[in-house]
């Protein structure tokens, strides 16, 4: 694909904790309208990248180039500015605030506050939450907690989506809704990338599949090549998922 298409580039990253090498050397590329699913190990390295790309830690070397641009090292704000945000593996809602004021709140400042309402509601309705407009995050099952924490994100008017665990915790019906919203997602035209240890998860929505393993990359390719791969098989997979197909 040409650099056209590419909207990250992740080249040579390295992210050291003292001796401890979270992130070494890890090269990716992410094209536009893609679903990337990021999978390894615990440990492997894959919040910690996820941290890198939204400006929560600094990397001790290497680049990462967002739409062209060199945002390495960037803050946090800026990160989002720039239209990069990632959702947290265990939602972190205002729990004071309702539904419709939590989605409010992540909009960027504007003096069209009718606007911003249409918005809000648009969003609520595009992740099935706008019947819990007044409800508390406390009253909210652990699904539309999660769908809460992706309107959240939305709000922000993204580019790029992280997703760090989406579908954690929850029910095979409740995975079921959450790949339809996040397919729907990637249709409106934000790319998404998400860390998911379900792999029924991963192998329905990714086009493609990273894997890392002691902050490495040791696997880059369609979903169907990487769970046939004698390498992830014996860092993560397991030989006896892969042979009971609960690895796809």
């Amino acid at each position: 694909m040409n650099k056209e298409q590419q909207l990250l580039t992740i080249l040579g990253l390295k992210k050291h904790f003292g001796g401890v090498r979270a992130i070494n050397n890890v090269d990716i590329t992410i094209n536009k309208s893609e679903i990337v699913g990021i999978i390894g190990p615990n440990g492997a390295g894959k919040t910690t990248l996820f941290n890198l790309i939204t400006g929560a830690f600094e990397p001790t070397d290497g680049k990462i180039m967002f739409k062209g641009i060199d945002v390495t090292g960037y803050p946090q704000y800026k990160i989002v500015h720039e239209g990069i945000v990632k959702t947290h593996q265990i939602p972190r809602p205002f729990h004071k605030l309702t539904v419709y004021e939590n989605v409010f709140l992540s909009y960027i400042q504007r003096d069209n506050k009718k606007m911003i309402k249409d918005e809000v509601m648009n969003i609520l309705e595009h992740v099935r939450l706008s019947h819990k407009v007044h409800d508390y995050p406390s009253n909210l099952t652990l699904c539309d907690r999660k769908k809460l924490e992706i309107a959240r994100a939305l709000a922000t008017q993204p580019t790029l989506l992280l997703l760090d665990e989406v579908a954690g915790g929850l029910n095979s019906v409740e995975c079921d809704e959450i790949l339809d919203l996040v397919n729907v997602i990637r249709d409106s035209g934000i790319t998404v990338v998400l860390i998911e240890h379900i792999m029924k998860v991963v192998m329905s929505l990714s086009d493609k599949i990273i894997v890392l393993n002691f902050g490495e990359k040791i696997a880059d390719g369609l979903p169907k090549e990487v769970v046939q791969n004698e390498t992830v098989i014996d860092a993560y997979l397991g030989r006896k998922r892969v042979r009971d197909g609960s690895a796809c």
